[in-house]
């Protein structure tokens, strides 16, 4: 019987009933392909590398180390997952749905797509029962999205410090944008290494920012190690 928080995941889904069916499954598996292509293709750079890299250091992982640690695992194909306790990752169905939102319990939404397509809701959608915060970011590796990961990480820590505070932090897919800034939280708030964190998010949900993204998570990897080795 399981007892852990690493169970919830499966819980919700069988309570919101999320994946009903094999196909509702088999298109959340595309759409985690098509956008993993989609990401790819947006910068012209990006190059596949080797398929052997070696062991992965956690003290200075190239982007290509962390492009093949992202590409390990199978996908999760849900709406939401908790990736951590009472923080929950995932995409725009679950952020439109107010009767999902009150099933899980949600206190506090991060939109890390703020007034892009499919992500159109507002404070004014939630109404006063969940404290929303959003982030207009574009899923391009040439947006900076590291000007928002403290002013995130700072939300997302007063959501789970709040007295049975819930998180929901989404973006279209719960892929690249909300992700980035969930590993960012946890390389803040938790002193976690941006390898681990990925490790951490990728044991419960599928993701894959793009590369500009990683790259910006790198930097904050090297300057919060910067900070503690002095």
């Amino acid at each position: 019987m399981c007892n852990s928080w690493h169970c919830s995941t499966f819980k919700i889904t069988s309570d919101l009933r999320w994946s009903q069916s094999k196909p509702a499954s088999l298109g959340c598996l595309l759409r985690c392909q098509i956008v993993k292509l989609l990401l790819q293709m947006a910068d012209e750079s990006v190059s596949v590398g080797p398929k052997d890299l070696g062991p992965l250091s956690e003290d200075s992982p190239s982007v290509q180390d962390l492009e093949q640690l992202l590409n390990t695992g199978s996908p999760s194909c849900h709406h939401a997952d908790e990736v951590w306790p009472n923080l929950f990752l995932g995409d725009h169905v679950t952020a439109h749905s107010r009767f999902d939102l009150w099933k899980m319990g949600i206190s506090h939404i991060l939109n890390a797509a703020h007034g892009t397509l499919f992500c159109q809701e507002s404070h004014d959608f939630y109404g006063t029962t969940i404290e929303y915060h959003g982030v207009p970011a574009h899923d391009l590796p040439s947006f900076d999205l590291s000007l928002y990961f403290y002013s995130s990480a700072e939300f997302i820590h007063k959501a789970l410090t709040t007295p049975r505070g819930k998180i929901f932090v989404h973006c279209a897919f719960g892929i690249s944008r909300s992700s980035s800034l969930v590993l960012a939280y946890l390389m803040i708030y938790h002193h976690f290494s941006l390898v681990k964190a990925i490790q951490i998010v990728k044991e419960h949900r599928w993701i894959f920012p793009n590369r500009g993204f990683l790259k910006q998570l790198r930097n904050l990897d090297l300057q919060l190690r910067n900070k503690t080795n002095k």
